[in-house]
């Protein structure tokens, strides 16, 4: 079933230039990028996007990361799009992620992984519509 997933290249990644190289790897893996744009988040914007881990003692921390450059918000589509990406990020801890995954072949650390990607169906929906008009998604 073809569906949609958000994805974002954390300022880790940025910093490095490695969009297009994530980018390659999303679109190997069978994935489309239907929109894509490069943002500098707000301070807002990071507190509102992970206000589930808000009581959580890496709040501040990552907040303050997600800040700290441009980032490059995506929309992709596939069949089973938010498991499929999921399974191309690689695991959190890039230590412990798959070869050819993202995070195994871009990640720093834990923290500085690389990327985000939505964990469920009804999660994509509100991250998109966080970032993305739909009139900037082009299928």
């Amino acid at each position: 079933m073809t569906e949609r997933t958000f994805s974002i290249i954390k300022p880790d990644a940025t910093r490095r230039n490695l969009t297009g190289k994530v980018n390659a790897v999303i679109e190997d893996a069978g994935l489309r990028i239907v929109a894509q744009k490069r943002i500098r988040m707000t301070r807002q914007q990071a507190e509102q996007f992970y206000d589930v881990h808000k009581e959580r003692p890496f709040f501040g921390e990552l907040v303050d990361f997600m800040i700290s450059e441009p980032v490059v918000v995506q929309v992709l589509e596939g069949d089973n799009a938010v498991a499929k990406y999921r399974e191309v990020m690689g695991a959190t801890n890039p230590a412990q992620a798959a070869d050819g995954t993202i995070r195994k072949l871009y990640a720093e650390s834990v923290g500085e992984n690389s990327v985000h990607g939505s964990d469920s169906q009804d999660n994509a929906k509100i991250e998109i519509a966080q970032f993305f008009t739909d009139a900037e998604i082009v299928g």
